[in-house]
């Protein structure tokens, strides 16, 4: 790669070992190199490369994903941990920030100018692979999901090109990139509109005793029936730091102080809470406040799936299975998708789930524990709750054992639309590894 301006790391290298792992201590892959580029012209020496040497492509943001896709074996892994510049223009309230960038530096960025954007939950998280998977935040019932709030991106083809996609500028592959995930091309810029939030908002965490787990959970599915548009509450079955499971609601509002404390106080009310640090905080200090359940250097396996709504059946199935649950780091998390994000219509990007509540079976587990008994938890919770599921999945949780049903089931209807597109702009999947869209035939 005699254009390539960045650096390029082989297995002999004596940072080799390091460069190889994401973030997944389950994924433990070989490339047969990597490369950090600098800019988007390395990104397109790469690309050429890979295509004319026929070798297996990763390409890596975050390297956050569970399924391990920012890697592979005897192939090339683009690595983006070079490319992490941001730029805020606070009179047009948008932002460009390159692939490399992490959702708490987007958000140290953003938040200097009082201003933010729908992105994750997790500050380690990056922001492309988030971004392009759909994009859940605590922004979302006030804003939209991440993809609601792109504008554009500077995107690489499979044929070497580096083109715009934007609404007015190839708006069928914006449109796929708002969802499809890395199946189209190499995003080399995100361009995001920005919101005045911050830097205080309303937000945080009521932890009750496991005890009361069932009037919690009944609760709060009462709660995101009337719940405010700014109001994005999320409900999660954990183990405390005391070793006791404990069933939580963490929250954030999207608006004045003193209407999020007024949205806010039917869940301070509720029950008799063994922790209530809901109150207004820093609008990073609430992008940080769920960083610890999930730390870097854990195995991980997750299954997802979307419900319509809380039922006393999923509730007692869900209590039951997280009684069970193996390893004290393990977490199950129903996540909702409403206000502005749910009236979204499911064909205007290609992320199609608008509306209803994401469910996550999150299990975690320390270097040197059995695999086995935790994958089992995970897969055995799973089997338990598909009978409440109503379809369609987070496409940026489908696992590294879940093959294309899965994949067709995350995009539903959108499904045969993109994989028309993928065969325009990617016909040869040369972008294969991620919850691939395979090209239709020609």
């Amino acid at each position: 790669m005699r254009e390539f301006g960045g650096r390029i790391l082989m297995p002999s290298d004596p940072d080799w070992e390091a460069a190889r792992h994401v973030w997944n201590l389950m994924i433990d892959r070989r490339p047969a190199m990597i490369v950090r580029p600098r800019h988007a012209a390395d990104v397109q020496a790469a690309v050429n490369f890979a295509r004319e040497q026929r070798l297996p492509l990763a390409i890596r943001g975050g390297a956050h994903g569970v399924a391990g896709t920012g890697t592979c074996d005897e192939g090339l892994v683009i690595d983006f941990s070079s490319m992490k510049a941001i730029t805020v223009d606070a009179a047009t309230r948008t932002a460009r920030a390159e692939p490399g960038v992490k959702w708490t530096e987007f958000d140290a960025a953003t938040q200097a100018h009082g201003l933010a954007t729908t992105g994750g939950t997790v500050g380690d998280t990056g922001i492309a692979g988030l971004t392009l998977g759909g994009g859940f935040g605590w922004l979302g019932g006030a804003l939209g999901m991440a993809v609601d709030n792109l504008l554009g991106a500077d995107v690489v083809l499979a044929d070497g090109r580096l083109v715009r996609a934007s609404v007015d500028d190839d708006s069928d592959l914006f449109w796929a990139l708002r969802g499809g995930g890395g199946n189209f091309g190499v995003v080399t810029s995100f361009e995001y509109r920005l919101h005045a939030i911050g830097p205080m908002i309303v937000g945080g965490m009521a932890l009750y005793p496991y005890s009361a787990a069932h009037d919690v959970l009944n609760f709060y599915g009462a709660l995101l029936k009337t719940a405010p548009d700014p109001l994005t509450a999320a409900a999660v079955l954990l183990t405390g730091p005391d070793g006791h499971k404990a069933c939580a609601i963490a929250c954030a509002y999207a608006g004045p102080i003193n209407e999020g404390q007024k949205a806010v106080r039917p869940i301070k009310e509720f029950g008799s809470p063994v922790m209530d640090v809901i109150g207004p905080m820093p609008y990073l200090a609430q992008q940080a406040m769920l960083d610890q359940a999930a730390p870097p250097g854990m195995r991980n396996y997750w299954k997802a799936e979307f419900i319509d709504g809380l039922t006393h059946g999923f509730i007692d199935t869900w209590v039951d299975a997280y009684s069970g649950v193996v390893s004290p780091m393990s977490y199950l998390l129903l996540f909702p998708i409403h206000g502005v994000a749910a009236r979204v219509a499911r064909d205007a990007t290609a992320f199609p789930l608008r509306g209803g509540i994401h469910v996550g079976i999150y299990g975690q587990w320390k270097r040197g524990e059995a695999d086995e008994p935790n994958v089992t938890w995970v897969r055995d919770t799973w089997k338990r709750i598909t009978p409440f599921a109503a379809g369609g999945l987070a496409v940026n949780e489908i696992g590294a054992d879940e093959g294309r049903d899965r994949v067709r089931q995350a995009y539903g209807t959108n499904y045969a639309r993109l994989a028309r597109l993928k065969a325009k702009y990617d016909p040869t999947n040369l972008f294969r590894l991620n919850a691939n869209i395979e090209p239709a035939p020609v």
